[in-house]
């Protein structure tokens, strides 16, 4: 392995580091997470003002008085009753208090206690819709609807006025999907309402509540995302408080965790939204309290509904996909964006080479670690013609050694480094070297070996999925594990992650062994190959033990290949090879082996450098 090969793998490293030290929190969000309010009671009070602030945005002169001349006095009275819907694949519990959706529950997925999954109960989440009227204005949240056309699948939530109108809150669960269809009509209101009035204030808020184990690595990947119209979604920070105001109108709302999501569709789009995010505190079983305030269609006389929809479900990229099918409109939603996929080139390469390899070995019927185990064979067959084309590279310049060593030796003072480095290009040209050679086919693996850094995390197959020791692939494997949490490391120790990391170091005392050039000039280099594995540690301790164990068996599989290649390559022969090249440069192009590429602008490069070095000093002597 020569320079540039090192090279190339500390710009990997230094990427992984770098990354992971950006999402990881900051000892100040730390602090400040601790002052964050997480009591049912701070969340009621919350959603009462930032109703208060909806109403004032509504332009609304009078706030909600509710006596006995009021139209909707007697449904101000009444007794909180449940109505229940579902299919094959969740649970929704409607309350007529408010007319709203107050719990989810997922059937084919268990939380943390073994029972089916909650998403949210009546205490983690609430929804208010503010209408304005002539003389009172409605705010359902304080309203008690009255549940008709009930069935397993639809209920029909009505709010009965004195003058025999009514607004209906129709819903409809469809079928075997997570998609719930919801409708809003007016029904003899026309008087009620102002002629103008052409909209509904709406304020949802949602605490999402801790479904896995890793705290800190779940918040990596929980945070309110919401799609504008015509463009791609966007989203809140994962890791502090936030707040925004997006000028666009909006396809959908999500609140969203690692595996799962709520999402708001509105047919007819949201305007005018106010998006807020506010991480919990660890221990308090929650991730982030989610607001959301936006104004929707709405059409006081009847004649067109106001059409929306719900999505409550796992974060699936092909459920995702399935589920845009349902959209009410003819417009993609977009929805398997809640799963991300890394950066444009990463994302293309996990969602249509990834996540097609990863469903056709699991049709299989394989166990979760030996489907990894498949695709990380697979994937480093792919790269092999790239990682033999570095290998060859690297031995190339090995057994150019001793003539490198010559060169070393005829220029040891430091301003000969130019005619130095001169003699060095003239050396690989005359051999048609090329030193640069290794770097491109790692360019080319890199984007191959970040896609599963993106796609793992992600796959909700791995969800309390185990694998030998570790009873959870999606989260860290604390075989060992303490009380006390320690800076950089926490309160455990993830196995696969020392897996990981001994593979990598092993990996390098291996490399630097047979690495016989170059070292007395790379002191700094050869210890941060040396270090980089042990960081490996405390940066991919809390991660997925999915992830380090993919990490782990596609290091061993990287020893294993460099070790066959190495005990198979005939540096002899080799050698011989590179004579041959040179005699035959000789004859094409001279005796000087003057070729044209790469090589020939890099001398010459070079030679312009050693030409304005001698100049300076010229000038320097007069």
């Amino acid at each position: 392995m020569d320079k540039n090969t090192l090279v190339g793998f500390a710009l990997i490293g230094a990427v992984l580091i770098g990354f992971s030290i950006y999402n990881r929190p900051s000892q100040e969000e730390m602090e400040r997470a601790k002052h964050y309010r997480d009591s049912i009671a701070a969340v009621q009070q919350e959603a009462e003002r930032q109703a208060a602030e909806a109403a004032a945005l509504q332009g609304k002169a009078t706030t909600l008085h509710i006596d006995s001349t009021s139209q909707f006095f007697e449904a101000s009275q009444g007794t909180e009753q449940f109505t229940t819907l579902e299919n094959n694949v969740v649970r929704l519990t409607l309350t007529n208090k408010g007319g709203r959706v107050c719990a989810a529950t997922l059937k084919e997925y268990k939380g943390q206690d073994g029972q089916p999954l909650t998403l949210f109960d009546t205490t983690d989440a609430g929804m208010n819709f503010a209408f304005e009227g002539k003389g009172e204005n409605i705010l359902t949240e304080d309203m008690y609807f009255q549940p008709v056309n009930v069935t397993d699948s639809t209920v029909t939530m009505r709010l009965n006025a004195a003058n025999g109108g009514y607004l209906d809150f129709d819903y409809k669960l469809l079928a075997d999907a997570y998609m719930m269809n919801f409708t809003i009509r007016a029904n003899g209101m026309q008087n009620f309402f102002p002629p103008a009035l052409n909209t509904v204030n709406i304020n949802w808020h949602q605490r999402a509540r801790q479904q896995e184990k890793g705290f800190s690595f779940e918040q990596r990947y929980t945070s309110l995302t919401y799609k504008p119209v015509d463009d791609s979604s966007d989203y809140l920070s994962e890791m502090k408080e936030d707040k925004e105001t997006p000028e666009e109108r909006l396809d959908w709302i999500a609140f969203k965790n690692q595996f799962f999501s709520t999402v708001f569709i509105a047919d007819q789009s949201f305007e005018k939204a106010v998006l807020t995010s506010t991480p919990q505190q660890e221990g308090s079983g929650y991730m982030k309290n989610y607001t959301a305030e936006m104004n929707a269609f709405f059409d006081p006389t009847g004649k067109q509904p106001t059409q929306m929809q719900f999505y409550f479900g796992p974060n699936h990229f092909k459920t995702l996909l399935a589920s845009n099918d349902l959209s009410l409109s003819d417009k993609d939603l977009e929805l398997e964006d809640l799963v991300y996929l890394g950066w444009p080139i990463i994302r293309w390469i996990n969602r249509w080479f990834t996540i097609n390899l990863f469903d056709w070995l699991s049709s299989l019927g394989l166990s979760m670690g030996v489907v990894l185990l498949l695709m990380t064979i697979i994937v480093k067959a792919l790269v092999y013609p790239a990682t033999y084309k570095t290998h060859i590279s690297s031995a190339k310049m090995r057994v150019l050694k001793p003539y490198i060593n010559e060169i070393n030796a005829k220029y040891p003072k430091q301003e000969d480094a130019l005619k130095k480095q001169q003699e060095t290009m003239a050396l690989y040209r005359l051999y048609g070297v090329n030193p640069m050679g290794g770097c491109l086919p790692m360019l080319i693996q890199f984007p191959v070996f970040m896609a599963l850094f993106f796609f793992v995390p992600n796959a909700i197959e791995l969800r309390q999925q185990s694998l030998l020791w570790a009873p959870d692939m999606s989260t860290y494997d604390d075989i060992i594990h303490w009380s006390t949490n320690i800076p950089l490391i926490g309160n455990h120790l993830s196995l696969f992650c020392l897996l990981f990391s001994v593979t990598n170091i092993l990996n390098t005392m291996y490399t630097m062994k047979q690495q016989d050039m170059g070292q007395q000039q790379m002191p700094g280099m050869k210890l941060m190959t040396y270090i980089m594995p042990v960081m490996f540690i405390f940066i991919f301790n809390g991660y997925s033990s999915g992830l380090n164990y993919y990490y782990f068996i596609s290091g061993l599989i990287g020893v294993l290949t460099m070790i066959i290649l190495r005990k198979t390559t005939d540096e002899k022969k080799l050698l011989a090879q590179l004579e041959a090249n040179k005699e035959k440069i000789k004859q094409q192009k001279g005796s000087k082996g003057t070729t044209g590429g790469l090589m020939a602008k890099l001398e010459a490069l070079q030679k312009e450098q050693e030409r304005l070095q001698q100049e300076r000093m010229n000038r320097g002597k007069k």
